[in-house]
């Protein structure tokens, strides 16, 4: 327990800092792994069994979706993919904190989102405190190859985000985004 009264497993889900060195946040992660696993080993062929893998793993994972193996979470039930989306091989899906994905998204592969963060302080960091901030991709959001989406970044809807890019702040609606960090390059028409 912290000094607030509070479970880390609360604390961390509340978004507040927190040490992972509660069994809750263990058995969270456990699962996670374990479902994880058992998807990216499963036939490719048995899209109906692994789309039910994907629906016990995740918050939630919308009509026509797919998530091409392998796929890496911390806790799956952190994490919502809408509506007809797309996402390539490697997905690293740190979701800590809440991630939401929109409807019609495509992503590349090896695309990473990253809620978790640890304290600048030495201190803090040496005593393993961290936290997490959400991460939110809008509708129709093209992220290329390799783009890494950094805690508490919000891609507004219809925006390209080119390969490699390193999103570090929120992107707007409506543009191309390029870069590490990533930039606004261009608006969409």
């Amino acid at each position: 327990m912290s000094s607030d009264g509070r479970s880390m497993y609360e604390r961390m889900t509340a978004g507040d800092p927190y040490v992972a060195d509660d069994p809750q946040i263990a058995a969270a992660s456990t699962r996670a792994q374990g479902l994880s696993h058992r998807y990216n080993t499963m036939d490719p062929t048995d899209g109906a069994a692994r789309r039910a893998v994907l629906e016990e793993l995740l918050g939630a994972f919308g009509a026509g979706s797919e998530i091409r193996p392998p796929f890496h979470c911390d806790y799956g039930r952190h994490t919502t993919v809408g509506s007809r989306t797309f996402v390539n091989f490697g997905l690293v899906c740190l979701d800590v904190a809440r991630v939401i994905i929109g409807d019609d998204v495509q992503l590349g592969p090896n695309v990473q989102l990253l809620t978790a963060t640890h304290p600048l302080e030495a201190g803090p960091r040496r005593d393993k405190w961290e936290s997490a901030e959400p991460i939110v991709i809008g509708d129709n959001v093209w992220l290329g190859g390799g783009v890494i989406v950094c805690p508490g970044v919000s891609i507004g809807a219809n925006t390209v985000v080119g390969a490699g890019s390193v999103v570090t702040r929120d992107l707007p609606a409506d543009v191309v985004a390029v870069g590490s960090p990533a930039r606004v390059v261009r608006p969409l028409p």
